[in-house]
Formats: structure tokens, C-alpha cells, sequence
């Protein structure tokens, strides 16, 4: 019994598990030396969940803010489509390949900016990247009625707008939290949601006040003043070397024996807790073979295709739908609110329970929404089927980052992440330009509806498989994603 809480005291102190004492990777024994009482002396108990986010919650809300602000463009598109219509006499696929092209952009450069944040932090690369992005969100009211100059303005807000996409965020506070990451990446990845829920009312009436090309504007430089602010003052990088988690307790007054020993041995400790990490984690190499993340991928793409494809054109399909272009709006905020719920609640969840389980219902649920909308159910089952759609689709992205970080390990969690990043900017922007062709040549939504229905069980199922890893990293070990932190001891 001894040498197990031995062992447990040597493996909290050199990788930072879970409050539960349970360490997959660190035996005791092989490479542990020194005397039980200062094994046990030196260790510190890791924080729990409710610990870090008293230490940690205004970083939490400055990337819940920061990542708000790079979904403007996303969700207020689909607003601007009548006005551009009839100003320019644009179809609606021209104007929705703005996002297409965009995401085609940032495919092959989102695993090069995720390398600069493992190198350079996500403070160094968001600060400036908050302010470009609001001026090249203004730059969109400056369009003439030339294509070419269109898809311009959508590459230039391509390129600047990987400065303050998910991986920058993701990165924060993957390296930040351990116990309640699951959450913490819920309440940041919810800012999505709170822009999908406050842009298109927000949007529509700037829209009828000032005119489409102010509102892009106010858009722009409205929402990037309190992100700004709230990164400059807590937006803070991790020190390279330290283990995830917050400080354990520091030493008691009265310990007057020992202190410079302590240090080593704590220094030790986290040299060493680093380097088993790091040999834990998977390369980049591995991760782009890895058949569990490769089905994650496949997911990921499913999903944000169709979802992002019914969300940025949500107000049209309900304005098809019955619906006035205001109660559009509203209801087009609605399904924001029903996202940020998705991802606080299926956040909480996959902290507790199956990760793998939590994802795949939340997405097959989608199937149902889908449903709803396509069926005459009039405007109630109209209005529900979208907020289950929001709700759904609102959690996808939440349940990449999770099972990326827990799959992969943080070693190269920001190259590979910007993969998975690429994946969901692929989608993002395809998803409305098909929408888009949809409806030029069919007159209607209902296919595209129509097509949700198996696209979410497809999607749900190839997460319910991932419940065992299959993953060789040079070892074999194949291990049940059974609980979220059980998961995160093993990364």
C-alpha cells in the first residue's frame, strides 16, 4: 500500500494527473530515486477543476470573447445576402463563395500558424490579429459591384483572420487546464454560439439603420474593442516547462529544513514530467496516420459542412420557411442560444462522462432538427428544429478540440490542431457555397435540409467509434476514451 501512494505522490509530481491519483504512463520504480519523504514532501496535490478555473476563469472569458469575434463574418453573411442581391445582381453561390474561397485559403496555412503559436504563445500572435481582422471585416463595405474584388476582400480576410482563429484560443487553454479542461474548452468555444446568437439581430438592424456597408463596419470595430481589451490585460501564455495545471500549495512557514533540495528535486520534477509528456504525445507525422483522428477529421468535415451550410443561410431557409426576414433574425439567435447551451452542457458532460458517447448523441441529434425543418410542422416545429440544429452544430467544433487534445497529447498540439483547423475551414466555407448552389438551381432548401438527416448519423457514428483508440504510436496500447479526465491522466 505504501509503495502504491509512493508511486502516486512521484506521478502527481512529474505530470500533473487528476485528483484521482491514477497515472497510465509513469511506473514507480524504473527512474524514480530519492527517499519516500521527499518524494512525498516535495509532490504537489494537482488542482482540481473548481481550482483552476479560480485561478484561470478571466483567461476562459477573454477567449470565449476573442474567438466571438472570428465568427462575425460567418454568421452575418447570410444577412447580407438581399441586400448584395439586389444591389449587384449577384447569386446567392457567388455571394457565399466568398467563405469557400476563404476556407480554401486556409487550409494549407492553418498547421503553419498552429506551429508559430507552439513557438511564439497565442498572446503574440491574437493581439495584433484582433485589429486586422477588424479592418479587414470594415474593408467588406467598400466592395463595388466587380466579382473579382469580392473574392479579394474574402482572401485578405482569410489570410489576416488565422491570427485569431480557434487554434490560437484552443491553445490557451488546452495548456492552461487539466481537470476541467472539457469545460473550459466548452465556455471558449461557446463564444461561436454567442456570436450566432448575437450577430444576426445585431446585423439586420444595423443593416436597416445605418445600411449594409456601414454595418460591416460597426461589426468590425465594434466587437473587436472589448476583445482587444480583454486579451491585453489576460490572455497570458504558459511558461515553457510548466506542467498543466495551477500551483499546487506552496510550502508551510514553519518547513525551515530542506528548502534548496526541495527546489531541485520540484525542478526535477518538472524537467521530467515534461519529457514523458512529450514522448506520450503524438508527432505530426503520427497524427496524419493516426485512423482514430482520421475518423475524427472525416466527422468534423460531415457535420460543419452541412451545419454551417444551414447556419449562414438559417435566415433565408426560415424566410423560405414562413417566417418574416425579422422573426428570422430572432430565431437565427435563438439557435445561438441553444449553441452556447449545447457546448456548456456537452462540456460538463465530457468531463464526467465517455467523451466519445457525449459527442456522438450530441450530433446525432442534429438528425432530428434536420427533420423538423424539412417536415410541415409549421412554424413551432420550424422554430424547434433549427434551435436542435444550433444546439448540435454548436458542439462540434468543442468536441474536435477535446478529443484532439486527449487523443494527441499538447506536444504538437498546435500543428496538429491547425490540421484539424483546416478540415473545419474547408467545411465551413464549402458548406454555404453548396447551400447556395442548392437553392440557384433548385429553387429551394428542402434538399439540403434533406441531406442533414444521414449526414448527422454518419457523423455521430464515426464518433461513437472512437471509444477505442486505435492509434500505434510506436507502442501499442489501445485504451477506452471511458472518462474525460481518465483520458487527459493518459495525455
Amino acid at each position: 500500500m505504501w509503495a502504491s501512494r509512493e508511486c502516486t505522490a512521484y506521478a502527481y509530481a512529474i505530470n500533473s494527473t487528476d485528483e484521482t491519483g491514477r497515472s497510465a504512463r509513469f511506473g514507480c520504480g524504473v527512474g524514480a530515486s530519492g527517499r519516500k519523504e521527499d518524494l512525498l514532501a516535495n509532490s504537489t496535490t494537482p488542482p482540481g477543476a473548481l481550482e483552476e478555473w479560480r485561478h484561470h476563469w478571466p483567461l476562459v472569458l477573454t477567449t470565449s470573447i476573442g474567438f466571438s469575434f472570428h465568427s462575425i463574418a460567418t454568421y452575418a453573411s447570410g444577412l447580407f445576402i438581399e441586400p448584395l442581391e439586389q444591389e449587384f445582381g449577384w447569386s446567392r453561390s457567388q455571394i457565399s463563395i466568398g467563405l469557400a474561397i476563404a476556407a480554401i485559403a486556409t487550409v494549407p496555412l492553418s498547421p503553419v500558424v498552429g506551429a508559430f503559436i507552439d513557438k511564439w504563445g497565442s498572446r503574440r500572435i491574437a493581439l495584433p490579429g484582433l485589429v486586422l481582422t477588424a479592418c479587414s471585416l470594415a474593408a467588406f463595405g467598400t466592395v463595388s459591384n466587380s466579382m473579382a474584388h469580392w473574392i479579394a476582400l474574402w482572401c485578405a480576410y482569410a489570410f489576416i483572420g488565422l491570427s485569431v482563429k480557434s487554434t490560437v484560443w484552443t491553445h490557451a487553454i488546452s495548456s492552461t487546464f487539466n481537470a476541467g479542461r472539457g469545460l473550459a474548452l466548452a465556455v471558449m468555444l461557446s463564444g461561436t454560439a454567442l456570436a450566432q446568437a448575437l450577430v444576426p439581430p445585431s446585423a439586420r438592424w444595423l443593416i436597416a439603420d445605418v445600411g449594409w456597408r456601414e454595418a460591416w463596419f460597426w461589426l468590425g470595430f465594434g466587437w473587436c474593442m472589448p476583445a482587444l481589451l480583454l486579451a491585453f490585460f489576460f490572455l497570458k501564455d504558459r511558461p515553457r516547462g510548466e506542467p498543466d495545471g495551477t500551483p499546487g500549495p506552496a510550502p508551510a512557514a514553519d518547513d525551515r529544513h530542506g528548502d534548496a533540495r526541495r527546489d531541485a528535486v520540484r525542478r526535477d520534477a518538472v524537467r521530467r514530467g515534461g519529457a514523458q509528456r512529450d514522448e506520450g504525445s503524438m508527432t505530426i507525422g503520427q497524427a496524419m496516420r493516426d485512423p482514430a483522428l482520421l475518423k475524427l477529421a472525416l466527422a468534423t468535415f460531415i457535420m460543419m459542412t452541412l451545419g454551417l451550410a444551414v447556419i449562414v443561410h438559417l435566415v433565408p431557409i426560415l424566410s423560405e420557411r414562413g417566417l418574416t426576414r425579422e422573426t428570422a433574425a430572432w430565431v437565427a439567435g435563438l439557435s445561438g442560444i441553444a449553441g452556447i447551451a449545447g457546448k456548456l452542457i456537452t462540456g460538463a458532460l465530457m468531463d464526467k462522462l465517455d467523451g466519445a458517447k457525449v459527442g456522438a448523441v450530441t450530433l446525432g441529434s442534429a438528425a432530428l432538427g434536420f427533420m423538423l425543418m424539412v417536415l410541415p410542422t409549421g412554424d413551432t416545429g420550424t422554430i424547434a428544429g433549427a434551435a436542435i440544429v444550433g444546439y448540435a452544430v454548436g458542439t462540434k467544433l468543442q468536441v474536435t478540440a477535446y478529443l484532439t487534445s486527449h487523443l494527441t497529447g499538447m506536444r504538437s498540439f498546435g500543428k496538429i490542431f491547425g490540421l484539424m483547423n483546416s478540415v473545419t475551414a474547408f467545411s465551413a466555407g464549402l458548406g454555404p457555397f453548396l447551400s447556395g448552389v442548392v437553392y440557384d438551381n433548385s429553387g429551394s432548401y428542402t434538399y439540403l435540409l434533406m441531406a442533414g438527416i444521414p449526414g448527422s448519423i454518419i457523423s455521430a457514428s464515426l464518433i461513437m467509434s472512437l471509444r477505442r483508440r486505435e492509434a500505434d504510436h510506436g507502442k501499442s496500447h489501445c485504451r477506452p476514451l471511458d472518462r474525460g479526465r481518465d483520458a487527459l491522466a493518459d495525455t
